[in-house]
C-alpha cells in the first residue's frame, strides 16, 4: 500500500448510465495501491444527466470531485481542467466509457514505480469498427509523415503521469490541446504497457466521422508546418514542368511542327493552375485562422461549478 496520493482525471460526456459503475470499479482498483486517492469527474457540457450522477456520487464519497464546465469545450480541454484541479503525486487520465478499463490502473502504477515519469496504455485488440480502424491507421500514417515522427496510434490518453510531467503538460499554453501529443512532447522517462481495449458499456461514441475528420485536420494544422512546405515544393515542381513545356513548344514552333496551340490544353492548364493557387491560399488561410484563434488568448475552458473542492 502506497502513501502517494493518486488522482484520476476523467472527462465526462453522455455517461449518465456508466458513472456509478465506473466510480465503484475505480474505488476498488485504487484501494489496491493507495489509501489516498481522488477521482475528478469533469462534466463537459453533456446533454444527458451526467452532472446529476456526478453530484450524487460527490455526496456519497468525499474522494469524488465534480467539475462542471459552462459548456462543451471538448475532451482534451476537459482533461486540462481536471489536471489543473488534481493534487496527486501520480495522475491517471482515462475515458469514461470503460474502453479504458480501470482494472489496469495497478498495472500502470506498478510500472511507473520502476522509475518512469509516464506510462502509456498501448491499446491491443481494439473494439472499434473496421472503417474506424482503417481511417485511424491512415490518419496516423499521414500525421507521422507530416510531423516527421513515428506516431503510434495505439496510444491515446489512458496512462499514468508523474506530478513533474503533469505540471510540464499544464505549462503548455497553446489554445488547441491534444493531450496525448502534449504528453509525448514533454519527454521525460516514458514507457508503454500493452492493455486490451475495452468495450463501450453504453451508447455510441460522440465522435462522428465528420468530427473525426475535422479533428484530424485541426491536429495537422496545429502541430505541423509540412503542408506549407509541400505546397511550396508543389509550386516549384509546377514551375519547372511549365518551363520545360515552354522550351519544348518553342523548339517545336521554331521547326514549324506546331501551327496553333491547342485550346483544350490551354483551358486545362488554366484550370489546373487556378486550382493549385486556390488550394495553396486555402491552406495559408487555415494557418492564419489558427494564428488568429491563438492571439485571442481566450481560456480553453470555463468552470461553472466545483464539488468537493
Amino acid at each position: 500500500m502506497s502513501d502517494f496520493l493518486i488522482s484520476v482525471v476523467i472527462p465526462v460526456y453522455r455517461a449518465e448510465k456508466m458513472l456509478d459503475a465506473l466510480v465503484n470499479d475505480l474505488s476498488t482498483e485504487l484501494l489496491k495501491i493507495s489509501h489516498k486517492f481522488e477521482i475528478i469527474l469533469v462534466e463537459d457540457g453533456s446533454p444527458d444527466n451526467s452532472w446529476l450522477k456526478i453530484r450524487e456520487n460527490c455526496e456519497k464519497h468525499t474522494r469524488i470531485k465534480g467539475i462542471k464546465l459552462s459548456r462543451n469545450f471538448g475532451q482534451h480541454n476537459a482533461i486540462t481542467a481536471g489536471l489543473e484541479y488534481s493534487k496527486g503525486d501520480w495522475v491517471v487520465v482515462m475515458d469514461c466509457d470503460f474502453q479504458d478499463d480501470p482494472k489496469y490502473i495497478p498495472t500502470l502504477y506498478n510500472e511507473a514505480l520502476k522509475g518512469y515519469d509516464i506510462v502509456f496504455a498501448k491499446r491491443t485488440d481494439r473494439t472499434d469498427g473496421v472503417i474506424k480502424k482503417l481511417t485511424s491507421k491512415m490518419f496516423y500514417k499521414i500525421f507521422s509523415y507530416l510531423t516527421n515522427s513515428n506516431f503510434d496510434g495505439t496510444i491515446a490518453n489512458y496512462g499514468i503521469y508523474s506530478r513533474k510531467s503533469t505540471n510540464a503538460i499544464l505549462s503548455m499554453k497553446e489554445p488547441f490541446k491534444v493531450f496525448s501529443l502534449m504528453a509525448r512532447w514533454v519527454g521525460f522517462n516514458t514507457y508503454s504497457v500493452e492493455i486490451p481495449h475495452g468495450t463501450r458499456k453504453e451508447g455510441e461514441s460522440s465522435y462522428t466521422y465528420a468530427k473525426l475528420i475535422a479533428f484530424a485536420f485541426t491536429i495537422i494544422l496545429t502541430y505541423s508546418q509540412k503542408p506549407l512546405i509541400v505546397t511550396i515544393k508543389t509550386g516549384l515542381l509546377m514551375s519547372v514542368i511549365s518551363l520545360i513545356f515552354v522550351i519544348y513548344n518553342v523548339i517545336y514552333w521554331y521547326f514549324g511542327k506546331i501551327g496553333m496551340i491547342g485550346y483544350a490544353s490551354l483551358i486545362a492548364s488554366m484550370w489546373f493552375i487556378g486550382g493549385i493557387i486556390i488550394f495553396t491560399l486555402g491552406i495559408l488561410g487555415l494557418y492564419l485562422g489558427k494564428a488568429f484563434e491563438g492571439i485571442k488568448n481566450r481560456p480553453v475552458f470555463i468552470i461553472d461549478k466545483v464539488l468537493n473542492q
